[in-house]
C-alpha cells in the first residue's frame, strides 16, 4: 500500500522576500493569488551561484525586481 503524503494547506511567507525551503532551494511567492495559483506563483531558486530559476511567474514589477535582488552576485 502506497503511504499517504498530507496536503499542507499553510504557506507562512511575505511577498517580495524569497525564502530558504532545503539547501540549494529557495522560493519567491508573487503576489497574483488565486484558484490556480492559491497564494501566488511559487518561482523557484534552484541551485547557488550559478542558478536555474523555475517560473519566473507574472509581469509584476515588484515581483521581478524581488527576483532580480535576491539573485545579486550570483
Amino acid at each position: 500500500m502506497v503511504p499517504e503524503i498530507p496536503l499542507i494547506r499553510e504557506h507562512d511567507f511575505q511577498y517580495g522576500q524569497i525564502e530558504v525551503l532545503a539547501p540549494g532551494i529557495r522560493r519567491l511567492t508573487a503576489r497574483n493569488p488565486s484558484a490556480f495559483t492559491y497564494y501566488g506563483t511559487g518561482t523557484y531558486i534552484i541551485g547557488t551561484g550559478t542558478v536555474a530559476v523555475i517560473d519566473p511567474g507574472p509581469d509584476d514589477p515588484a515581483h521581478l525586481n524581488a527576483l532580480i535582488t535576491g539573485l545579486e552576485g550570483e
